[in-house]
């Protein structure tokens, strides 16, 4: 029965969110989330602790802001030294305030929706199905790389990429939701991963840009130096991954 709950729980979020973004709501097409969170959650019965409402240590929240600076920071280095950036367009001031704000409104929402979905009530609902760790982080991946999908593929989406690129991002959402879920797996908090991905959205998206539109950095070249749609992006988000599963054989999940 849990194992039904978990697909039915998945099929239902991918069915709402693709029509969403058919209909051009890519930019709200999450919300959903949070109702079918809570319904699922209350149908499982599981604990507040078992869905990852934990406060975390501080060497969790460290890590979790690290990846998206490392990562991000990498990326816009390697676009500066091969003169693919051209920022003098950008008020940086009001930039940063950008940053900030998308990163709080990220963090606040993603806790509820796509983190307390896929690494809270999802996440739970696998391990009490019997499902192993291993097995946990790799289905809720994919599933969370499946939920992107209609956001980059489908017509109406306002964020639609060029077919080149959705293979790229698809399979960079199913390392980077792996990344969050070892994250979230450390530190037992999907609020660590929240934080890791409301810092990620606010310095990508402002920085690098989203969908057509062009970042404060102004990197053109999304193929190549893409934080979400390109080589390196996916590259190094890779070499994280590892860097994380290698540590995690050595960090106790807390009690």
């Amino acid at each position: 029965m849990i194992w039904l709950r978990s697909a039915l729980g998945v099929a239902a979020a991918i069915a709402v969110t693709s029509a969403m973004d058919a209909y051009g709501l890519a930019e709200y097409s999450a919300l959903p989330l949070f109702p079918l969170m809570a319904l699922f959650w209350v149908l499982d019965r599981s604990s507040r602790r078992a869905i990852g409402f934990a406060a975390g240590r501080p060497r969790d929240y460290l890590l979790a802001v690290l990846y998206p600076i490392v990562v991000l920071g990498i990326i816009a280095a390697v676009a500066f030294a091969a003169g693919a950036a051209g920022p003098s367009h950008a008020h940086w001031g009001r930039v940063w305030i950008n940053v900030v704000v998308l990163t709080i409104t990220t963090v606040l929402l993603a806790i509820v929706t796509e983190e307390g979905f896929f690494r809270g009530w999802l996440w739970a609902s696998l391990t009490r199905a019997g499902l192993k760790p291993n097995g946990v982080l790799i289905c809720t991946s994919l599933a969370f790389a499946a939920w992107h999908i209609s956001s980059a593929a489908l017509p109406g989406s306002q964020f639609r990429l060029p077919a080149p690129q959705v293979a790229v991002y698809v399979s960079n959402a199913a390392v980077i939701g792996a990344v969050w879920g070892l994250l979230r797996e450390m530190s037992g908090s999907i609020l660590v991963s929240s934080v890791s991905h409301g810092l990620w959205n606010g310095l990508a998206y402002e920085g690098f840009g989203e969908g057509a539109k062009l970042g404060a950095l102004g990197i053109g070249n999304a193929t190549l130096f893409g934080p979400e749609v390109g080589y390196l992006g996916l590259l190094l988000d890779l070499l994280v991954l590892v860097a994380l599963w290698q540590l995690r054989r050595r960090v106790r999940r807390p009690s």
